[in-house]
């Protein structure tokens, strides 16, 4: 019993390293990959760039009250529901913009923005949305810039100044972040696991799955009229920043519940996000067939 208690406290140890390796990797990989015209470029569009802040900071936190009203989970799980609520920005957010054929550019600029935001913002807002909790809002902010914003300023600055120091270090860096994220899921899988399986069957899973597709919608209506930004920003909105919340998690928190509910939206998302960017990829390239079999149509003899 001793030396299971001894292995899960070990394997909890590397988790959390393995999570620190893949938030700071992620951040790094980020900045080596991208240039700041590609970050502010596609963000020139100011109506847009607020329904963005409006969908990711004002509605889906607000939406995370009303699954939690609805759905009444521990409170645990309601923080770490909570967390994903108030963090958006999610590095994943230009693969998907590519699954589902959307504009690329604006996926990038978009991930930046909220990611940016996240960090200002989650340190300020959490204390007041989680009552009856004690955070220290300048260790939250802390985590944050020394986790995320200080990495992605260096590697920017790196990009901007040595690119072929950049584009060597790129390789290293996708690989330890897949690496660590593979470690962190298998790691804290094995030292929840019991948590995870009494889990399964209740209102936690229909929470994590109500505010994912919830967030899809909100981020989709408020789009606009190009159907390729509209996409971005609807699976922008509804993929939420894990490597922030696992940061806030793993550094402030100490109840396994709320590590918990931010594995099961995570991997609820994963799937859910991936199968719907793959039918919006679809649906997107049969109007441009539809359109091209028309203009034969039209230029044919005798049209």
């Amino acid at each position: 019993m001793v030396e299971t208690v001894s292995f899960l406290n070990f394997l909890e140890t590397i988790g959390v390293l393995a999570t620190l390796i893949f938030v700071l990797t992620s951040m790094l990989g980020m900045g080596f990959s991208l240039t700041v015209p590609q970050i502010l470029i596609p963000l020139r569009n100011r109506k847009l760039v607020i329904f963005s802040l409006a969908a990711n900071f004002v509605l889906v936190p607000l939406l995370a009250l009303g699954v939690l009203f609805i759905f009444p989970l521990s409170k645990g799980l309601s923080i770490g529901l909570f967390l994903l609520g108030t963090s958006a920005g999610a590095p994943f957010l230009p693969k998907l913009a590519q699954v589902a054929k959307g504009d690329t550019a604006f996926a990038v600029g978009l991930m930046v923005l909220l990611m940016v935001v996240t960090i200002i913002y989650v340190p300020i807002v959490l204390p007041f949305l989680l009552s009856g909790v004690s955070i220290n809002p300048w260790d939250i902010a802390k985590s944050l810039i020394l986790l995320m914003l200080l990495p992605l300023a260096i590697s920017l600055f790196i990009r901007a100044r040595y690119e072929e120091v950049a584009d060597g270090l790129l390789p290293m860096m996708t690989q330890a972040t897949n690496l660590s994220l593979l470690v962190l899921f298998v790691a804290f899988f094995v030292v929840y696991f019991s948590d995870l399986v009494n889990v399964i069957g209740t209102t936690a899973v229909m929470a994590a799955v109500v505010f994912l597709l919830v967030s899809f919608v909100i981020g989709y209506f408020l789009g606009g009229s190009d159907k390729s930004i509209r996409r971005v920003l609807a699976l922008g909105t509804a993929q939420r920043n894990l490597s922030a919340a696992l940061a806030i998690s793993t550094l402030n928190f100490t109840d396994p519940d709320v590590m918990v509910m931010i594995m099961v939206v995570a991997l609820a998302g994963l799937i859910l996000l991936m199968f719907i960017g793959g039918e919006l990829g679809k649906r997107a390239e049969v109007p441009e067939g539809e359109t091209q079999e028309q203009e034969k149509l039209s230029s044919a003899p005798g049209k």
